[in-house]
């Protein structure tokens, strides 16, 4: 929708009175000047919930700025934490800010609506990507306050000094992480690499001790790795002496993870532009409901019409007019799909 069209605006405003929840991604302010936002929109439905995504939220000194997840994963100190040690910290190449503040979203829609059930009355959500990166610190925050503001995590390479032995390891044919930080899972990986003598050391009996002698520990694990004749039998051992590990996986051995299989996690559909696809599943399981997506997600503008007629009161043809007009916009691919409105005659 042209939502500086007054026609953009009027569907905006039946669309809230008809709706739960409204989700939205403006900058702070831009949906308020248009009278839009949610004092505007509550004053019409005051059950609504409605959901504001952005960069920083919709207070505070960057309030205004703009950003990406990229920024806030940078700013937030959490890029700080990943790579090598005197070495720019590498992208992350997953969206994480983007996808906890979708799911820190729908957490918070939810709570709404069972608050609703309460009160009669929706509120404002205001998520920011930057608060939810913040948020995900479980020890780098707790770390600095707790010492006074004298220890700065920062870039550690390949494993986590306050954690030994607790990183990615090389192999013959690939990489293994490997978690023996807990006690009696460094006695398995000693008693695996070095027999007994090396499970009773009393340098490594426990945390501190084993974090003290951490470039001793990471260098007998790493010869012991790279003495196993391949990543497999590497793995194998480690499995079946009760140390917890991984082999570091590429994506095309992540789709054919059997794991990945048993539990749903890639599902095909029929995409009406790119044909056949397959794509990752939603990671929860319901006992008595299947998840499983059941159609694509729409094409931008694909249910204009049928939203606009079915739902709001619109005539077809009003909503030919404002298709006409610009007020409304669909992607050129909606235009082909069988029995969309516009192939029709009026």
């Amino acid at each position: 929708m042209d939502l500086k069209d007054p026609r953009g605006q009027e569907v905006l405003h039946r669309l809230a009175r008809a709706s739960d929840v409204l989700v939205e991604n403006y900058r702070p302010g831009v949906l308020d000047r248009l009278g839009l936002g949610y004092e505007g929109l509550s004053g019409i439905n005051p059950g609504l919930v409605y959901c504001s995504v952005s960069a920083y939220g919709h207070t505070g000194p960057y309030a205004g700025r703009p950003g990406y997840g990229l920024l806030a994963e940078a700013r937030s100190g959490v890029m700080d934490l990943v790579g090598v040690p005197g070495e720019p910290p590498p992208v992350l190449r997953l969206p994480i800010a983007d996808g906890f503040a979708g799911i820190h979203g729908v957490a918070a829609v939810c709570a709404a609506l069972v608050g609703r059930h309460a009160t009669g009355r929706g509120r404002h959500i205001d998520i920011a990507l930057y608060d939810c990166m913040v948020a995900l610190h479980e020890f780098a925050i707790q770390h600095y306050t707790l010492s006074g503001g004298t220890d700065i995590l920062t870039r550690s390479g390949y494993d986590l000094p306050q954690s030994t032995p607790y990183g990615v390891f090389t192999t013959r044919d690939g990489y293994i992480a490997i978690a023996a930080h807990m006690d009696e899972a460094w006695r398995r990986m000693a008693r695996l690499m070095g027999g007994k003598a090396l499970a009773a050391d009393p340098r490594f009996q426990d945390g501190v001790g084993r974090n003290a002698h951490r470039e001793e520990i990471l260098r007998r694990i790493g010869e012991w790795v790279m003495a196993q004749p391949s990543l497999e039998e590497c793995v194998a051992a480690l499995d079946a002496a009760g140390v917890p590990c991984a082999p570091v996986q590429r994506i095309d051995q992540v789709v054919a993870d059997p794991q990945v299989r048993a539990r749903g996690m890639l599902f095909e559909q029929e995409h009406p532009v790119l044909g056949r696809v397959t794509l990752p599943n939603v990671p929860f399981k319901f006992s008595d409901g299947e998840v499983t997506p059941r159609s694509p997600a729409p094409l931008l503008g694909q249910h204009n019409r049928e939203v606009l007629c079915t739902i709001l009161g619109y005539s077809p043809a009003q909503a030919a007019e404002m298709e006409r007009d610009g007020v409304l916009d669909a992607e050129e691919a909606v235009s082909r799909l069988p029995g969309n409105p516009a192939e029709r005659k009026e």
